[in-house]
């Protein structure tokens, strides 16, 4: 079983144990196509609708807090959103990143039937996840020292510094429900995930309510908020899995076998999270760059919301990226690569008809985007301004998180790091530096020769 793990990328990593009977449902997948793709279709919405709402729920913790806090103010606002970047990059990316592995261990080990290994996974994941939020933790306490060394407006990095201070039992939580997630998701379990994503969405609401206005701890009181909401849903799915028939085969207690071949899981972890990191970190360095440029509380605000809106829909594609890496996965544990050849083509067809659809939406409410967040109306205004650019990346985004979900399910993380690497730091970062200050600094330049040359008139 463990020795499958080294296999090359190529194959599933779960040996199967039953590939023969698989070996004809493959040449089942090329006869009656017509079938094969509704019944793929099928699948596949059945994973990814609840997947989305789950994304969508637990994403949106962030964003309600930042609603909150933006009704505080423009330096509270710059403050959450900076520091919530600040969050984002240096641990709540990297333990989603890590614990993307289990997408391909879990899933592969469910279609190779090897049921009791799916726990097995979970329980040492949750043992390096947890272990890797007391280094991630001290980050978070020390943000504001670390964001102003960076160069970064002292107010703002102050303000973020308190808020993530108090966001720090939130790290904990996530790791752990970042484990939850994968393990009832290779299983094809994803309702009980919607349910408590969506009772944890509506009591967050009420304790931001609580904190920020009633209590008045401000921006604090919507860290707190986090950490609370999140150990919320840490504790849900934690009493399903314990007590649920359908996880009775997978979570059978906890084994010492957990502690053995950590080594193997990182193999797989650290270039899941080098993956996901990459890409996610590209994202957050433009709000890090924005506090460089003029009037930095209403460029971070902006940037930062833009950016938030834009990470919301994105939990569109994610949803979609996390149903079509358990196809993949599934498939191949269970011998059937035409299987999952098939599901890759689906999901391609679904993420252009989602990005379509997204995309126009974005476009039509850009002038009322803003209102949510904010009662300035620079930034409203200021963000409809950016919209049709989100709309845009959306479109695009659909494509790179459904590729990056079936890639996952292969086990292909060493060689996606590296396509991601190459993409955002040697294309995209680059590119936003150069239009951000580079044409600044030439209009400026221009400017200058149009006062001399109109001095030298005169």
């Amino acid at each position: 079983m463990e020795g499958g793990q080294n296999s090359s990328s190529q194959s599933p990593l779960i040996p199967n144990q039953e590939r023969n009977d698989h070996d004809s449902d493959g040449e089942a997948h090329q006869v009656g196509c017509g079938a094969e793709i509704l019944e793929e279709a099928k699948k596949q919405l059945g994973l990814a609708g609840p997947l989305i709402a789950v994304s969508l729920l637990q994403y949106c913790l962030q964003m309600i807090s930042i609603m909150f806090v933006g009704h505080l103010g423009e330096l509270p606002l710059s403050g959450a959103s900076l520091g919530t970047s600040f969050a984002s990059v240096t641990g709540f990316s990297v333990l989603l990143g890590m614990g993307s592995a289990m997408e391909t261990l879990c899933g592969q080990a469910y279609g190779a039937k090897q049921y009791h290994m799916l726990g097995v996974h979970t329980q040492r994941a949750m043992l390096t996840l947890v272990g890797l939020s007391l280094p991630l933790a001290l980050i978070w306490f020390y943000t504001s020292t670390i964001l102003i060394a960076f160069g970064q407006d002292h107010e703002i990095s102050t303000e973020a510094g308190k808020f993530n201070r108090w966001m720090i039992p939130s790290l904990f939580a996530y790791a752990l429900l970042q484990c939850l997630n994968r393990f009832l998701q290779s299983q094809n379990i994803v309702i009980p995930m919607m349910v408590s994503s969506g009772i944890t969405a509506l009591f967050h609401i009420l304790i931001c309510w609580v904190f920020v206005f009633e209590i008045e701890l401000g921006s604090k009181g919507a860290a707190l908020a986090n950490a609370i909401s999140n150990w919320v849903n840490v504790l849900l799915l934690a009493i399903y899995v314990k007590f649920s028939p359908a996880c009775m085969k997978t979570w059978t207690g906890f084994s010492r076998e957990a502690l053995h071949d950590i080594l193997s899981f990182l193999k797989l972890a650290f270039p899941s999270a080098t993956m996901i990191c990459v890409e996610y970190w590209s994202f957050e360095m433009v709000v890090l760059l924005s506090g460089l440029l003029p009037n930095p509380q209403l460029e971070t605000s902006v940037l930062s919301i833009s950016l938030n809106t834009c990470w919301m829909v994105y939990m569109i594609s994610v949803g979609l990226g996390g149903a079509i890496s358990t196809r993949v996965s599934n498939e191949l544990g269970a011998g059937c690569p035409q299987g999952a050849r098939l599901a890759v083509c689906v999901v391609v067809v679904v993420a252009i008809l989602e990005g379509t659809i997204v995309g126009t939406t974005t476009i039509l409410v850009r002038h009322v985007w803003g209102k949510l967040f904010s009662n300035e109306e620079e930034v409203i205004r200021y963000i409809a301004r950016m919209m049709p650019l989100l709309a845009l990346s959306d479109f695009l985004d659909g494509f790179q998180c459904v590729l990056s979900g079936a890639a996952r399910g292969c086990g292909w993380q060493n060689l996606c790091a590296f396509i991601n690497l190459g993409a955002y730091y040697v294309v995209a970062i680059p590119s936003a530096v150069l239009l951000a200050f580079a044409r600044k600094a030439l209009n400026r330049i221009q400017k200058t020769h149009m006062v001399v040359g109109d001095l030298v008139t005169t």
